[in-house]
């Protein structure tokens, strides 16, 4: 029984250690953290419509104007100032107490997790996130699912990395396939939710990572259409709009510079707010402070309903020519004004859905006076309503790529594709000319962590023991007890005159750069063994001399920065560091190292001389006074 039990275990941890170290495992967990994405996706989806069914009695609401709640009729339309107070009052204390991270809109703590965390995202995280960001939407408030989803998948995906103990490199990876799992499972979109995560979240990418993001972006896609349908998002928006004659493109390009300076706009308003919010509550319970800011934010939806919650369908009314030019721009300033108040209140939510909407409304808006200017030769104001979706995201994010990728999949109309290119291209320029952070990223400025300027250093993240050891000449195997074929040959003397033994410190191939420095700060003398995955081989020895030759070929491409990982480290047993002193009178002076001869099983890892250590080069000519640090079995 207790031989199965060993068995059984022995099988799990060489499976953790698949997962953690193979290219293979990585694409397994990539497919697994898909699969719960996408579910998590539609799980939420469900959520936000029941919220709002349970307070509203429809599963969308504020399209229709001045309707009352079917399930609270007696409150008749102070019904839109009470329930986002009661809302507040639920989600405040619930994000305070349990996951104040959960607070606001989500994919600037993704990013942070990241570039500065090691990818490690709190576990509870999801679940508080979901809930609030629910509680949020289904009573009024003016966000987005897309950033709540991507909090939520990357949460899930963080939790799995932690407990199979991945290393950060690879924890990185694995929560932008939860990221990109989400958006491409929310809006049935794979494409945009890989080019978010690269644009955004992770930002730069080796080839085996971008597969990872794409397979988990694909499973989830595949997973969220078994439930919710494999047509576009948008799926009421009119296809195969065409923009006419070339000259055209001058009417796009003005249109760009206009949704380019409201996405800069907007970027600004909900920070501004969001300061103003913060001086107005201060030295006050934060976990309160959703509920009373809820009476402003329902004055704000009693005088323009349309503004309550996410709002997809009051886009498509827009669309359609329901609304006269004056109350889109009403729509439009007021989903900026009532964005920044639900998240400046410590609403949870995402900025993606009000941007489509302020820029729909903002195109839809050009397109009726280019009509009333031009006539029907300017094209339909639906295209431009398009046209101004792209152009303010990517001005507030500064993801064309995305921006691109999300209108055309959303929509499902490729013949989009020429007029938004210019589009985004246009309007993330000028944002960048204008402004330096995005919506994003000033979120994290304001805390003093600035990920543009850090960016160049994160890539030394990546690096791990395996890759700035030196490898043995060939692996050697750990045992539990000494064996013939690793004992010492007393036979063979050891070369020069023995000085000391040391028992050594070991790390793991997987651990990453930073932890290794700090154990070679606190062992400076030979250097440390590198330890396979499992702990039963020896694969390759690590010094500070091995891990600036690694770094300076790592700099000629790129650099990084990283965090303390949880990898263990321990003592290796039945080996010791033997230090062998190079005399005047040894034979050995004027030898190479590669010509001396060692008992078996000893290893030479190291050479110190003159008080640096460097490698044991096996072209290295001995002098007197070497001192040679020998990997020896015993």
């Amino acid at each position: 029984m207790f031989e199965k039990k060993r068995e059984v275990r022995s099988a799990l941890r060489g499976a953790r250690a698949w997962l953690r170290g193979s290219r293979f495992g990585l694409l397994t967990l990539a497919l697994i953290v898909g699969v719960g994405a996408g579910l998590g996706a539609v799980a939420f989806r469900y959520l936000v419509y029941a919220v709002t069914w349970l307070f509203t009695g429809q599963v969308e609401f504020g399209q229709d104007g001045w309707v009352t709640s079917s399930h609270l009729p007696w409150l008749g339309l102070s019904f839109y100032v009470v329930i986002p107070v009661i809302g507040g009052l639920l989600y405040g204390p619930l994000v305070y107490f349990f996951a104040r991270e959960a607070r606001g809109h989500g994919v600037p703590e993704v990013m942070v997790a990241v570039a500065v965390n090691g990818g490690r995202i709190r576990p509870q995280v999801a679940i508080v996130k979901a809930f609030a960001s629910a509680l949020t939407i289904g009573t009024g408030g003016s966000v987005g699912r897309e950033g709540p989803i991507v909090q939520i998948g990357s949460a899930m995906a963080s939790s799995l990395g932690q407990w199979l103990r991945m290393p950060e490199h690879r924890m990185r990876i694995l929560v932008a396939c939860g990221a990109a799992g989400g958006i491409a499972a929310t809006f049935n979109a794979p494409i945009t939710g890989v080019f978010f995560v690269v644009e955004i979240i992770i930002r730069e990418i080796s080839v085996d990572s971008l597969f990872a993001v794409m397979l988990s972006a694909m499973v989830a896609d595949a997973v969220a259409i078994q439930f919710l349908g494999n047509s576009p998002f948008l799926a009421d928006f009119p296809h195969g709009l065409a923009l006419g004659t070339p000259k055209n493109y001058l009417l796009v390009a003005v249109l760009a510079v206009i949704a380019a300076l409201i996405g800069i706009g907007f970027t600004k308003a909900l920070y501004a707010i969001e300061d103003l919010c913060d001086r107005l509550w201060r030295g006050r319970p934060e976990w309160a402070r959703p509920a009373v800011g809820g009476i402003f934010l329902g004055l704000l939806l009693l005088g323009v309903p349309q503004l309550f919650g996410v709002g997809y369908p009051v886009m498509f009314n827009a669309v359609a020519g329901d609304y006269s030019l004056w109350f889109l721009l009403i729509l439009a300033a007021g989903k900026v004004l009532a964005t920044s108040l639900t998240l400046g209140i410590g609403g949870s939510g995402g900025i993606f859905a009000p941007s489509l909407f302020i820029g729909l409304m903002t195109g839809t808006a050009f397109g009726i006076v280019a009509d009333h200017l031009f006539g029907p030769a300017a094209g339909d104001p639906a295209l431009y309503a398009a046209i101004g979706m792209a152009a303010v995201f990517s001005s507030a994010t500064r993801a064309p790529l995305t921006s691109l990728a999300s209108v055309v999949e959303l929509t499902g109309d490729f013949t989009l594709t020429l007029p938004v290119m210019l589009t985004v291209g246009i309007s993330t320029a000028l944002s960048r000319g204008i402004s330096y952070g995005t919506i994003y990223t000033t979120k994290l400025i304001r805390r003093g962590q600035d990920l543009d300027r850090a960016a160049p250093w994160r890539a030394f993240s990546d690096l791990t023991a395996k890759n700035t050891m030196r490898r043995l000449p060939s692996p050697t195997e750990i045992r539990t007890h000494d064996t013939p074929d690793r004992a010492s040959d007393p036979d063979v003397p050891l070369p020069g005159t023995f000085v000391v033994s040391r028992t050594p410190q070991s790390v793991f191939e997987t651990e990453p750069l930073p932890d290794v420095l700090r154990q070679l700060e606190a062992y400076p003398h030979t250097g440390l063994p590198v330890l396979s995955e499992d702990a039963t081989t020896i694969l390759g020895w690590v010094s500070t001399h091995s891990i600036v030759a690694s770094v300076a070929r790592e700099l000629t491409a790129r650099s990084g920065d990283s965090v303390r990982s949880a990898a263990p480290s321990s003592n290796l047993r039945g080996f010791h560091v033997l230090e062998v002193s190079i005399s005047a009178e040894s034979d050995d002076v004027g030898r190479t190292l590669g010509s001396l001869t060692w008992p078996r099983g000893h290893i030479p890892v190291s050479v110190a001389r003159g008080g640096q250590l460097g490698e044991a080069d096996p072209s290295m000519i001995l002098v007197t006074g070497d001192h040679i640090n020998v990997l020896a079995p015993g």
